[in-house]
């Protein structure tokens, strides 16, 4: 009861020095001080001590509960979430972009880049590249064959795991499998680069790799690779290429007995009939074959 007369005192200005200094201590005093601040700047009607106090009094029976808003953090986790999908959707639609092209056992494709160049993928193949940057960049990767027919233009390169074939505009066939890597120029001029070597490749001239060797290579003739006719056809190229193409081909499991599969082979075979394909094989390296379900196996010919 004392501290509210020394309040009602306080606003009508009757307290002394010390006890102001005193009332000042009381933990309400920043609200009180607020209320007479705000009473000083009304001239009418003139504030009522009195009812300054009752108000006062009655702020702090009624005193509203401050409301929290919860946070609720499953919710802000949830629109997080679902941000990070959008902009990674976006990353992949306009900034990756990547397309992918691929080829299963015994099948092949024909199919056009954004520059309209034309590739014709070969069985069990692979060919990725940037859709929405093709236009300043005409880079793609390839694993297995392909023969490239490619539109003038900005440097266009193939990369694979061994090496990289540079071109303006041409028609060139690449070859990559396990321990082989091949490249042949049918037009134009081809740039390859396999670890510190480069080469250009004229018309008519191939760059091959074996086992991590160079390999000499005779120059050909030909128009288009083989495969486009269906046909696979070798030259001193080692048996267990040859045999590797041939399952690739048929959807077939080779297996062989007795056979060094390491000895170079020159010769071809049809990818339309697997017998006459098995045969083309088997004849001039005086083999012999058996076949169970979908496993040939090759044996030394039985020289009688």
């Amino acid at each position: 009861m004392k501290k509210e007369k020394e309040i009602l005192k306080w606003l009508d200005g009757e307290l002394s020095a010390d006890e102001i200094a005193d009332l000042k201590q009381s933990e309400d005093f920043d609200t009180i001080e607020k209320i007479a601040h705000y009473a000083s700047h009304i001239d009418t009607p003139k504030i009522n001590a009195e009812e300054a106090l009752a108000a006062f009094k009655n702020r702090k029976l009624t005193k509203k509960k401050t409301k929290v808003r919860p946070l609720y953090f499953s919710t802000v986790f949830k629109v997080a979430a679902v941000f990070v999908v959008l902009l990674a959707s976006a990353y992949w639609l306009f900034l990756n972009s990547n397309q992918t092209f691929e080829t299963g056992i015994a099948q092949t494709q024909t199919f056009k880049l954004p520059d309209n160049s034309e590739v014709l993928l070969n069985a069990s193949s692979k060919i990725t590249f940037n859709e929405h940057n093709w236009d300043k960049q005409r880079d793609l990767t390839l694993e297995g064959e392909a023969y490239f027919q490619v539109q003038k233009g900005k440097t266009f390169s193939v990369k694979t795991t061994d090496g990289v074939v540079k071109v303006l505009g041409t028609h060139f066939d690449v070859k990559q499998r396990d321990n082989y890597y091949e490249v042949s120029c049918f037009e134009g001029l081809v740039s390859v680069t396999y670890n510190n070597t480069t080469v250009k490749l004229p018309p008519g001239k191939s760059f091959r790799v074996i086992n991590k060797q160079i390999e000499k290579t005779d120059d050909f003739d030909a128009q288009t690779p083989s495969w486009l006719q269906k046909e696979s056809s070798f030259t001193r190229v080692p048996l267990n290429q040859v045999i590797a193409e041939l399952e690739r081909q048929y959807d077939i499991k080779i297996e062989t007995q007795g056979i060094d599969t390491s000895k170079l082979f020159t010769g071809g075979f049809t990818h339309t009939n697997q017998k006459t394909a098995l045969e083309s094989i088997t004849i001039p390296l005086q083999l012999s074959y058996r076949i169970k379900g979908k496993t040939v196996t090759l044996y030394q010919y039985e020289v009688q």
